[in-house]
């Protein structure tokens, strides 16, 4: 059943309920990326889903920033549609419904000067994951791979752009690989904690093309209170972040 949701910035955004909902890990890349997007830049993100990422950063970029969104399922595409013309955001935010290992059908060469990517994080393991499930697509690595979101991001990534990823702590050594094998630098990560007293299950990078060598390790994330009366609520970091989305206003 779809169902229009209000974001922190007051946008709208056009759900199912029954498929796939953004969480977390949409409203910690978008925070991630904000404060590097400048004044005219053009900035995708990958594997959208409904659009979430455009439009929580939508408020929050300097004056002149376009964005382009690509997502493979129709459904979603389809309700990222809904929700771009719901705010009146047709002038800003494109939709294109298709698929990114085919990058180069949709766009020019090194047009983009940010991108942003949410992509399936799960290995995908024969006989577990159904191809025709539209949440095992958003999960699993089904019809997109590491590999495909980094080679899209090095046929679109202008010279010295940047790419933002959220993905799986655990395949760190392979996203560096992956990154720097398309010239990628990686500039930038901080680890997201469940607990403060768990290992590191999501990581954020940032990565410039054709940039030098050099890798700031920020502090990480810790999501949740593990104990005290607020045990399992957002960490007042977390709350800080949602409050920044919130307010950010350009």
């Amino acid at each position: 059943m779809e169902q229009i949701d209000t974001l922190l910035n007051g946008n709208k955004i056009v759900q199912d309920t029954d498929g796939f909902m953004f969480g977390i890990d949409a409203v910690l890349l978008a925070h991630f990326a904000l404060g590097q997007i400048k004044k005219n830049d053009k900035v995708i993100d990958l594997c959208t889903g409904t659009g979430i990422v455009p439009l929580l950063l939508e408020k929050a970029v300097p004056s002149g920033v376009s964005f382009a969104a690509v997502e493979l399922q129709k459904k979603y595409a389809r309700l990222a549609q809904k929700s771009v013309e719901l705010n009146g955001f047709a002038d800003k935010i494109k939709i294109i419904q298709g698929d990114i290992k085919n990058v180069e059908q949709l766009f020019t060469k090194h047009s983009f000067n940010v991108i942003t990517c949410n992509p399936p994080y799960m290995i995908c393991e024969q006989g577990k994951s159904n191809p025709n499930d539209e949440k095992a697509i958003a999960r699993h690595e089904v019809c997109c791979t590491l590999a495909d979101v980094c080679n899209s991001a090095d046929f679109l990534l202008h010279t010295h752009g940047s790419f933002f990823m959220i993905h799986k702590a655990n395949r760190l050594p392979e996203i560096f690989d992956c990154l720097l094998e398309h010239k990628m630098e990686p500039k930038r990560m901080q680890l997201i904690q469940p607990f403060e007293n768990e290992d590191a299950n999501l990581v954020l990078v940032e990565a410039r093309k054709n940039a030098s060598k050099g890798l700031t390790v920020c502090p990480p994330i810790i999501v949740r209170q593990s104990e005290g009366t607020h045990k399992n609520e957002y960490t007042e970091q977390v709350q800080s972040i949602y409050k920044i989305m919130s307010e950010a206003r350009i």
